[in-house]
């Protein structure tokens, strides 16, 4: 679980561009400029009024004394901090929260940030087996429907990640695109095709290659996260994009 510091509740007011937004505090009526720890799009998130959780971190090295954590949609709580999932995973997969399928071994060590050719993937693990395995992990936000989708805009660093992690296979190493849906109520996770069609179809042949995908929910509170349980990922599951819809 991670744990934020000096929680606020507020209302979201408009975003002037991805890195801030504006918000009304509950408690004072005091509007406040708030750096979003998200620079994807969130568009079905951010609409005028949403209840928002903000944590309080002044300090003199930032322009702003807020951070932009969690949106509350439907009465459900969707973390939106894109830093948080690989710290998440790292503890979850430690801790035995988040299985690997199929690893060769026991895990004796869990690394963060381990370079592989012209990338470098968010956390390496060791077995006593001597196998090692990559583990790419990405914050899922986007969800219709019960269904969790990713991206919720083109990523060509996401292709570029799965492109090498399929390389890695090939070489010998286990490898494992872990999504980290950061809500609760989700029952099966898949790619946003539509949205990023060539993702979907590398997503595809890496499953083929020995690639394994894999998703985990979580239990989202304004100043809490942590994992749940696996869900299942589908990628051929169709995504009904919400902001299409509107």
């Amino acid at each position: 679980m991670i744990t934020y510091p000096n929680v606020y509740l507020a209302y979201f007011i408009d975003r002037p561009n991805r890195f801030i937004a504006q918000c009304r505090l509950q408690e004072t009526g005091e509007i406040v400029t708030v750096h979003v720890k998200n620079t994807g799009r969130c568009k079905e998130l951010f609409h005028p009024e949403v209840e928002v959780a903000l944590s309080y971190q002044p300090s003199p090295k930032r322009k702003t004394e807020y951070d932009l954590i969690a949106v509350k949609k439907n009465d459900v709580w969707f973390n939106i901090d894109s830093q948080v999932p690989n710290a998440l995973a790292a503890q979850a997969i430690q801790a035995g929260t988040i299985v690997l399928p199929d690893l060769n071994g026991e895990i004796i060590s869990v690394k963060r940030e381990k370079r592989f050719a012209h990338s470098q993937f968010d956390i390496l693990v060791k077995t006593n087996t001597g196998h090692q395995a990559f583990v790419e992990v990405k914050g899922m936000t986007l969800e219709n429907h019960g269904v969790g989708a990713f991206p919720d805009a083109p990523t060509l660093r996401g292709l570029k990640h799965v492109t090498e992690l399929i390389e890695a296979t090939k070489e010998g190493y286990q490898s494992y695109v872990l999504f980290v849906v950061q809500f609760e109520k989700v029952e099966i996770a898949t790619i946003h095709t539509a949205m990023q069609p060539a993702l979907a179809e590398i997503i595809l042949s890496g499953q083929k290659q020995g690639l394994s995908v894999i998703a985990y929910n979580c239990s989202v509170t304004p100043d809490t996260i942590a994992i749940e349980h696996q869900v299942p990922f589908d990628v051929a599951k169709t995504f009904e994009d919400p902001n299409s819809e509107r």
